[in-house]
């Protein structure tokens, strides 16, 4: 029973890894050669089904969070649903009161039908149906060969997806636009990085060097240690716990840890929706200070193309 549990969580911890194996590609902080980065970040795609999107938009999307200091989406979900008829509203309230992630496969939806709409081309169409048959044949090659492992890993999909909508949730108070192509953000206020640092939070299971705290942040590679990775990105994911430890102290004010926000990712997974704000963090150490961080919904790097 201990082997088999083990086995199960390492398949889902391969796939999370995978997705932040994809963000480290992005940053090109694996191999020198960009070239290289790329051919790993497409294999890491279709390890985890993210391979609907293009790498190279993937990465072009992710660099604008950067350097914008701001979400800008492909899709916006909570604009959708606001529109939506009121029983698909209603279901996906439903759906995510039960913590299935009906939003994030709103988002992953929306990617996969992007080439269908108005000014989509031939090639990209044909591109999607090529990788959705090929998927479908995978997972019924698996089904005929074991449906109970098929079932798995339907379950390791879903405990993916949530845990990295739990990383993405609290990591920024940023501004999101909805916005497919190049086109600049409004010039509505000064993005600089003293604005970038007050609005990114580092989001880990612990700062100490606790081999237990180190072994949870590795399971998303140290991607909570969000501020340092803001502070200089081209930090490889192995080195950002000894680079936070050089720019902050322990008492830093945007640090919160893991167990402290998941009481918020419980009570506000329903408000966070359809909220107008991320809402606030409290001064470090005060009992319950994530409570009222709401947090944001359908913003994973995996979906903004």
């Amino acid at each position: 029973m201990a082997v088999r549990s083990l086995r199960h969580l390492i398949r889902d911890a391969t796939l999370v890894c995978s997705a932040y194996f994809i963000h480290e590609f992005a940053h090109q902080t694996i191999f020198r050669s960009a070239q290289a980065n790329a051919r790993w970040g497409l294999l890491m795609g279709w390890l985890n089904g993210s391979c609907f999107a293009r790498f190279d938009d993937l990465r072009r999307k992710h660099m604008r969070h950067h350097l914008e200091r701001a979400d800008v989406l492909t899709f916006d979900a909570k604009g959708f649903l606001l529109r939506s008829p009121a029983w698909l509203r209603r279901t996906v309230v439903a759906l995510e009161w039960a913590y299935f992630p009906a939003v994030e496969y709103l988002m992953r939806a929306f990617v996969i039908l992007m080439p269908f709409r108005a000014g989509g081309t031939a090639s990209a169409r044909l591109r999607i149906v090529a990788i959705a048959l090929l998927r479908l044949a995978a997972l019924a090659l698996l089904a005929i060969a074991s449906p109970k492992a098929l079932l798995l890993y339907c379950l390791a999909v879903l405990i993916f997806i949530t845990v990295l909508r739990f990383a993405d949730c609290f990591q920024h108070t940023y501004d999101a636009y909805p916005i497919l192509d190049d086109r600049p953000l409004p010039q509505d206020k000064i993005r600089d990085r003293d604005y970038g640092q007050a609005h990114t939070f580092t989001d880990v299971a612990g700062v100490s060097d606790a081999w237990g705290h180190a072994l949870l942040n590795m399971v998303w590679l140290n991607f909570g240690f969000h501020n340092a990775h803001h502070e200089r990105p081209t930090v490889p994911w192995h080195r950002l716990p000894a680079y936070h430890r050089t720019l902050y102290r322990p008492d830093h004010a945007q640090v919160i840890t893991v167990g402290e926000l998941l009481h918020s990712f419980h009570a506000n997974r329903i408000r966070r929706i359809f909220a107008q704000d991320y809402g606030q963090v409290g001064p470090f150490g005060t009992p319950g200070r994530a409570d009222r961080f709401v947090g944001a919904v359908g913003v994973s790097f995996l979906t903004a193309v």
